[in-house]
């Protein structure tokens, strides 16, 4: 991912191999979880709907993220600047999907808007376009004459210039796209308990037993945010420290930089993707096998009765056109 190629450093050949590996072990999860979701979209017609459209785009740059995060050939140039590039571009991306899922949210429950299909073309150009400025601004920073190999990334970053850029061009719209989900999700989650206290109010019983799968649903989207810090919290922290003390690289926070980022997209897919419209989906597809063919399958996949996740695929502006 972007954040591997600024971890290398000093680091020994041992290190850098330890690296290497983690990376790509948790890159190869990330790949599959978010493919899996890609692969249910194109697959399940019935999961083509406008919100979970935005989640297979989330998964999507998930995805390619983690797949040139894997791949690339350090000796060629070609290679070590199509890998560095698209996966700033793809990372980027993914954090920027994120943020329209929390506005869609926002926008259908708490301002009560129905047009939210109709803002799909602007959600595109603000996510590639911001993605394309974020990575061709990027490239300000690096010295194109002097790309050095570094285990199985490019190394194009050079000195302070080259850092700050980074942090710029990458982390500095994180933690943006972090607040603004942070502050949608918290508005979200209190309209919807507002809504909820009231209804329970009106009567004690009638609606208690169907406030509670929302709550469940308000548990789960607090998360949300969490993803995102969790991913890129300790690649933060490095790269000030990098910044700070170039010349001393910490071992185990360059191990928790690159896991945590690289395991991102399969947080992403099974945070956003794996819901219970998902797993219904796939529940009924394996139905038609034989019993001998499902018993083999866990058994979390068939839907609980009445009790399902409120997700991402029914934010309920449907209903309200």
């Amino acid at each position: 991912m972007a954040t591997v190629q600024a971890v290398l450093g000093n680091l020994t050949v041992t290190e850098r191999g330890i690296l290497t590996a983690i990376n790509t072990g948790a890159s190869s999860l990330s790949f599959v979880g978010s493919g899996f979701i890609v692969l249910c979209y194109l697959l399940f017609k019935e999961l083509r709907k406008f919100s979970f459209k935005l989640v297979f785009f989330l998964a999507l740059s998930d995805m390619f993220c983690s797949f040139f995060s894997i791949i690339g050939d350090p000796s060629k140039g070609f290679f070590c600047y199509a890998q560095g590039y698209t996966t700033h571009f793809f990372c980027v991306a993914s954090f920027l999907w994120t943020t329209t899922i929390a506005f869609t949210l926002h926008r259908t429950v708490v301002r009560h808007k129905t047009d939210v299909e109709d803002l799909e073309p602007m959600f595109h150009l603000y996510v590639w376009g911001t993605s394309v400025v974020m990575t061709v601004i990027r490239s300000i920073g690096n010295d194109h004459g002097h790309i050095q190999r570094l285990g199985t990334w490019c190394w194009a970053q050079s000195g302070r210039t080259g850092k700050v850029v980074h942090f710029v061009t990458f982390y500095a719209p994180l933690w943006g796209a972090i607040l603004f989900n942070g502050i949608t999700y918290f508005q979200v989650i209190r309209m919807l308990n507002n809504a909820t206290r009231m209804l329970v109010g009106m009567s004690e019983r009638a609606y208690q037993s169907d406030a509670r799968p929302d709550t469940k649903a308000l548990n789960r989207w607090g998360y949300y945010p969490l993803i995102l810090i969790g991913s890129w919290f300790f690649g933060t922290i490095n790269r000030i420290h990098d910044f700070i003390e170039p010349g001393h690289k910490i071992f185990w926070l360059s191990v928790l930089d690159v896991g945590m980022a690289a395991l991102m997209g399969l947080f992403n897919s099974i945070a956003y993707g794996l819901n219970s419209s998902v797993r219904r989906a796939i529940y009924e597809r394996l139905d038609l096998l034989p019993e001998s063919c499902r018993r083999w399958f866990p058994k979390s996949l068939k839907p609980r009765g009445q009790q399902q996740e409120s997700e991402l695929v029914s934010l309920k502006f449907e209903d309200q056109r």
